[in-house]
């Protein structure tokens, strides 16, 4: 996830999520053809994370194998992505985990780029341990008992401390700021990527060792690595609004599609399938789970995902494509 780079985060749902993210900024290698005169072309902004990939895997083989466009992906961090898409250097974003600050300014503001509805996905950002080790320390799902458990939570990167692993250091989440407001003897340690993050929790679970993450959802590595989440305090309206004094739960985000204005208006029937299309977290992680556990290509993945679920699809299409 997923995942908000505003203090008012989501990412990374951040899984996010996310699978929610993280990647270099890469809007200078938009697509040749981008804007393209006249060319059957549409070029997608992909994130880091596999949720993010599937989408956008299942759209791009839509928009080659049954509307006949030539598909391009540029992968670009998320809030560089809002920028690429202003600039119409990518023509769509499948999945925002909610940034208002790039909403205010390119939506209401310049009005370079236009909401696309809803995925149909919700995407949720907390804190999780392992549900073998909630099942024997029930207490531990409160956030206020994890100071009982911080010594077996340590691992020689926390420096004495319970260890509390995060993702990519460019997901921006509240973590830090929830452990000093909440006085929480645990430190924050970054995997350095999604995928380092899961070689991790997988390796915990092989040894049944007990972990603290920072995860999101949908992700289909609750499939192979069931998970119980810790109860933060209860999200509000606003208690995420200052980055420094955050001490409440992530809130849980209808994720959502962007366009670029002019490719919203002009794109013909690309732009209407991009708006239309809509899925579920259970089509997501279905495909999540073939490209990121199986090791299916993206397209593979989207090829079968597309044959089982042709009912789903094909009311994305505009008629007549």
């Amino acid at each position: 996830m997923r995942v908000r780079t505003t203090s008012a985060v989501a990412g990374a749902s951040a899984l996010l999520l996310l699978t929610g993210c993280g990647a270099a900024d890469m809007t200078k290698q938009a697509s040749p053809f981008a804007n393209a005169r006249g060319a059957r072309t549409v070029t997608l902004s992909v994130q880091s994370w596999v949720g993010a990939q599937s989408n956008v895997a299942v759209a791009q083989y839509l928009l080659e194998h049954e509307m006949g466009y030539r598909v391009d992906t540029v992968q670009v961090d998320e809030v560089p992505a809002w920028d690429a898409l202003s600039q119409g250097r990518v023509d769509a974003i499948l999945e925002d985990w909610g940034h208002p600050d790039q909403e205010k300014r390119y939506v209401e503001g310049k009005k370079t780029i236009a909401p696309g509805g809803d995925l149909g996905v919700t995407g949720h950002i907390g804190w999780y341990v392992p549900t073998y080790f909630a099942k024997q320390h029930p207490d531990v799902t409160n956030w206020k008992n994890l100071d009982k458990y911080a010594d077996r939570l340590r691992t020689p990167e926390s420096g004495g401390k319970g260890q509390l692993l995060d993702g990519s250091p460019s997901y921006v989440t509240n973590d830090k700021a929830l452990v000093n407001n909440l006085h929480l003897n645990y430190q924050v340690v970054f995997a350095g990527s999604e995928a380092a993050q899961i070689t991790q929790m997988k390796q915990f679970a092989k040894e049944r060792k007990p972990f603290l993450t920072y995860w999101y959802s949908p992700q289909w590595l609750f499939e192979k690595v069931p998970m119980t989440e810790v109860k933060l305090p209860a999200y509000q309206d606003g208690c995420d609004a200052d980055a420094a004094k955050v001490a409440c739960a992530y809130p849980h985000t209808p994720l959502r599609k962007y366009l670029n204005a002019d490719f919203a208006r002009t794109g013909g029937k690309a732009a209407a399938f991009l708006k239309k299309f809509k899925w579920t977290t259970a089509d997501q992680n279905e495909v999540s789970l073939m490209i990121a556990n199986d090791k299916l290509t993206p397209e593979e993945a989207a090829k079968k995902w597309a044959e089982r679920h042709a009912s789903t699809w094909r009311a994305w299409l505009p008629s007549h494509s």
